[in-house]
């Protein structure tokens, strides 16, 4: 039989052919359901509504574990733009109380992909955020009338005692950047903005959940998808513990009302903070809820700068405050001696160059010098040290070794506390002087300004804090830190390690004894607690835009010292007047609990004492 070549290539042409078909069919299924996302979306929005279940962020106690911060019921409108048919806006904006015209930018913003980068019109998008449930309930009752829009469930935060807004921080709207950033946010969702709530955000937001709806051929809800089966349960934040004693932040807030400044106290031995005071302060309440915008732009506004964290972002001259570190870099150089005397007829002098100073008695030795805060013993130390060529072969590579003794106690670099926005302060280096002067053109006389605290020398409040607390250990410090404990977890380690700077302990003894008697026969008397034996040391600043700035340092009890604390009151003269007797009722209240009676009108003193009107800004 002959053989049909032709049917033969017949054959395997219509075979290619359907093969050829087959694979476009399984190209173009191929694309539906794996890369066009836009139609599986569409496909999946028909039959299911995902709705995201969100955590209860993590709630936030004090020290004795007093509640501080918890979460209350908000609400917030979303709307599934290619779900909504027309409908009465008038009535909608009504009953959720906005503008026609209010309501129009916010879908017009919505649909901005420069502002919402993960826009899609097949997914649920935020319209309205936290609404009262005064405004869920009116909207609720004719919420069937509006396809396309439902109500998401939220938390947000309420606050037990309204204070420590730059502590706590608060929580905002995510930006683009946020989400670009984070693959955990979308649009509309929450973040911790400022203060804890920023720097241990992973920590309390929790984990999202996601509950499964499924749809009838109409869009209406039948319930939830398999019973359930593939719904994920938000998983609640974190709990935090703060170092912070409620109670003694309060009671700071109130002595700094009507000032410009800010206090920190720190346990020594464990370099948890106690209070972190920064004046004007604002209350974290005031940015909850739909006014949050509103308020937070007068915040910004504002002349006084409320928002600004005067206890880590604000940098001062620290004063006479810093004389101790002259000290006990001198004692540790064998510069002095704690006997070691240097005149002081009405300052420092030397040739034409004068460091004014107060009466007191002369010659005068280190304890002494530091009770009565004399300018000119630390000047001529500093010189003394400085112009040394036994020690040292020149004045920079002296200097140098000034300025790693000042590294080692905790300037001019940040100290690591767990908030964001601290600052380093400024210690001058031997180069920043070889620029400014020109190299081998300055000396000891040049720059003597800074051995009292003075001249190129800044620090944060939370510095001078920490050195008070360095003393109190006689030579170490915890890197302070606010977050005492993490529910289920560790905090960083870094706050348990102890720093020890490149003074020997011995020698820190005898600035204790300067300190303390700063208190019972110096510029500290004010300071005195009955009982409990005060250290301190007062600074008065000088400031070139105005009045004086007033600071203290300090820490009791002198013997395993329980709290140590600095005090900065921008504009308001010695450090006698203000800082000292405001550190002094701080003290008191941690140990005491109470303020002696004796000691009440200091108090009402201080706490009406308005320190503002030497600032230059114009009260509103």
């Amino acid at each position: 039989m002959r053989k049909d070549y032709n049917l033969e290539k017949r054959k395997y042409i219509i075979g290619g052919f359907i093969v050829v078909i087959a694979i476009i069919y399984i190209v173009r299924l191929f694309m539906l359901q794996i890369v066009d996302t836009d139609y599986r979306r569409f496909a999946e929005g028909n039959a299911f509504l995902k709705k995201v279940q969100y955590p209860s962020r993590g709630m936030i106690y004090d020290r004795e574990g007093r509640l501080m911060v918890y979460n209350q019921s908000a609400y917030d409108v979303m709307m599934i733009p290619r779900e909504v048919k027309e409908f009465d806006t008038l009535a909608f904006c009504n009953a959720i109380d906005i503008t026609k015209e209010e309501f129009e930018g916010r879908v017009k913003r919505m649909k901005d992909r420069r502002y919402n980068p993960s826009y899609s019109s097949y997914t649920p998008q935020l319209l309205i955020s936290q609404m009262s449930a005064e405004e869920y309930g009116r909207l609720q009752e004719i919420l069937y009338k509006f396809s396309g829009i439902y109500v998401q469930n939220r938390v947000i935060r309420e606050y037990k005692y309204d204070i420590a807004g730059s502590l706590l921080g608060n929580i905002r709207e995510v930006s683009s950047s946020d989400i670009e950033n984070d693959s955990y946010y979308k649009a509309g969702d929450y973040t911790g903005d400022l203060g804890i709530e920023k720097s241990y955000e992973k920590y309390l937001r929790g984990e999202k959940g996601i509950e499964i709806l499924l749809r009838d051929s109409k869009g209406r809800i039948k319930g939830e998808y398999e019973n359930g089966k593939y719904n994920e349960a938000p998983i609640s934040g974190k709990n935090l513990t703060l170092s912070i004693d409620a109670e003694l932040q309060e009671y700071g807030e109130y002595l700094m009302q009507n000032k410009i400044g800010a206090i920190v106290a720190i346990e020594p031995s464990t370099g948890e903070i106690l209070a972190m005071v920064s004046a004007p302060t604002y209350k974290p309440s005031s940015l909850v809820g739909r006014e949050r915008g509103k308020n937070y732009a007068k915040l910004v506004k504002d002349k006084y700068k409320p928002l600004y964290d005067r206890t880590i972002m604000g940098v001062y001259p620290p004063g006479s405050t810093f004389k101790p570190t002259q000290s006990l870099i001198f004692l540790q150089e064998g510069i002095i001696k704690p006997s070691s005397s240097y005149p002081c007829h009405g300052g420092f002098i030397s040739g034409r160059l004068k460091v004014g100073c107060h009466p007191h008695s002369a010659p005068i030795a280190m304890k002494p010098a530091l009770a009565t805060s004399c300018n000119a013993y630390f000047c001529y130390g500093f010189k003394a040290m400085l112009d040394n060529r036994t020690k040292y072969e020149r004045t920079d590579e002296a200097f140098t070794l000034w300025k790693d003794y000042m590294v080692s106690m905790g300037y001019g670099y940040k100290l690591g506390i767990d908030l964001p926005g601290e600052k380093r302060g400024f210690i001058p280096n031997s180069e920043y002087y070889d620029k400014y002067y020109r190299k081998g053109r300055w000396k000891a006389l040049t720059i003597i300004s800074v051995s009292i605290g003075q001249g190129e020398v800044l620090a944060t409040p939370l510095q001078i804090a920490n050195l008070s607390a360095t003393i109190a250990n006689r030579g170490y410090y915890y890197t302070p830190h606010v977050v005492k404990q993490i529910q289920d977890s560790e905090i960083d380690s870094i706050y348990t390690q102890r720093h020890t700077t490149m003074v020997e302990s011995k020698y820190y003894e005898d600035i204790v004894e300067g300190m303390r008697m700063a208190v019972t026969d110096g510029t500290c008397r004010i300071g005195e607690i009955e009982g409990a034996e005060v250290c301190g040391k007062t600074g008065t600043a000088q400031n070139p835009h105005g009045r004086d700035h007033s600071a203290f340092m300090g820490f009791a009890p002198k013997n395993n010292p329980k709290i140590a604390i600095a005090v900065y009151v921008e504009n308001a003269g010695f450090g006698a007047t203000y800082a000292v007797p405001i550190g002094s009722l701080m003290m008191e209240k941690f140990l005491n609990d109470t303020i002696a009676t004796d000691r009440k009108p200091l108090e009402e003193r201080m706490a009406k004492s308005n320190t503002i009107i030497y600032s230059g800004v114009k009260k509103h």
